[in-house]
Parts: C-alpha cells; structure tokens; sequence
C-alpha cells in the first residue's frame, strides 16, 4: 500500500512539473491526469506535504472556480502574478490561464 501511495505522490508531482510557467491547473485536473478522478482533496494534500523551498510549481494548482485555498494564499497569488496570471476578485480565468491538456 505504501509503494502505491509513493507513485501516486511522485505521478502528481510529474503533472505539476509540467504545468506551464503562466498557466494554471485544478486540483481536479490533477488528479484525472493522475488516474484518480475525484480525489482532487487528496492532490491538495500531497501539495500541502512539500517542503517550503521545493522547486515545484505548487503555486499553479488552484480550485476548479479559479480561487486559491491554499493557507499560503498571499504567496501563491504574488507567485502567479510574476509569471503574468491575473486575479481579479480574487479569481484566476480558467478560459484565460486554464492549462489546455489536451
């Protein structure tokens, strides 16, 4: 059971490493790329489990109405607007920043 929790972790760090700088993903993105549909819950978990100096995009995953959950909301949103990603009311457009996969 551990092995498998291990590659699900490492299959969602993958996808959120390709995200591309300027772009955005949901959480229930990820886990559909992953192969675990409807436990985007559980994506925001293991993104909650890195460690504060990780090079991981983390900052590029918010909820499926564009708005950020994340604890470390101010520094999520300061990430995303140096790459170029505008909030307005507090909210990312999916249309406009939304990463296309397919």
């Amino acid at each position: 059971m551990a092995e498998s929790r291990q590659n699900t972790q490492e299959r969602v760090w993958q996808i959120v490493h390709q995200i591309p700088k300027g772009q955005v993903a949901t959480y229930g993105q990820i886990a559909r790329l992953a192969g675990i549909p409807r436990h985007s819950r559980l994506i925001g978990r293991i993104l909650s489990g890195l460690p504060p100096n990780t090079r991981l995009p983390w900052h590029r995953v918010i909820n499926s109405q564009g708005r950020i959950t994340n604890p470390a909301k101010d520094r999520q949103q300061s990430r995303l607007e140096k790459e170029g990603v505008t909030l307005i009311n507090g909210r990312v457009s999916l249309k406009v920043y939304g990463w296309d996969t397919n």
